[in-house]
């Protein structure tokens, strides 16, 4: 017997109908949201090419969500967009991270990256990017066009959403 993409989808969204977060105990939802982070990390491997904004966002907020301070990251890609890695560079305070851009372009020539992506959490909860988010994101996209690496997006997440800066128009 064959069994097809859809009968394996159909039969996966049987078994979670229904399925209520609120019937979980805190430990239950520690591991799902375990589970969760480990099947999209699945997809941010080295050597994976980024196929969806939407899963890169959903990995950063679940990798981000819990914590305390700030932490700034780079995901570094191939000219095709496949990871070459993703690193947490920068962790500062509760409300802000210094962020060197030399330390940023010494990363991105150490891996031959041509192109990144940036991330960093806002542990108040919201995502809504500062004149600071702004003034950085410049900074360093001007350095790396001096080493020709493109910047592709600075995204901003907390536990519940993200912001893009590519969406807004800001890269």
């Amino acid at each position: 017997m064959t069994t097809t993409a859809s009968t394996v989808t159909k039969r996966t969204k049987d078994r979670f109908d229904g399925f209520s977060l609120s019937e979980l105990n805190d430990a239950e939802k520690q591991s799902l949201k375990a589970l969760a982070l480990t099947l999209l990390a699945e997809q941010h491997q080295p050597g994976k090419a980024l196929t969806s904004p939407e899963e890169t966002r959903s990995y950063l907020r679940l990798r981000l969500a819990e914590y305390k301070n700030e932490v700034f990251g780079c995901l570094f890609l191939t000219n095709r967009h496949r990871i070459i890695k993703v690193a947490e560079l920068f962790h500062g305070t509760i409300d802000g991270a210094s962020v060197h851009p030399r330390v940023v372009v010494q990363q991105a020539l150490e891996l031959n990256a041509a192109a990144i992506i940036f991330y960093h959490n806002h542990p108040s909860g919201v995502a809504e990017p500062s004149h600071a988010d702004e003034a950085i994101t410049r900074r360093l996209k001007e350095a790396l066009a001096l080493v020709d690496v493109r910047v592709l997006d600075h995204l901003v997440v907390t536990a519940g959403e993200s912001i893009s800066f590519a969406d807004r128009g800001l890269i």
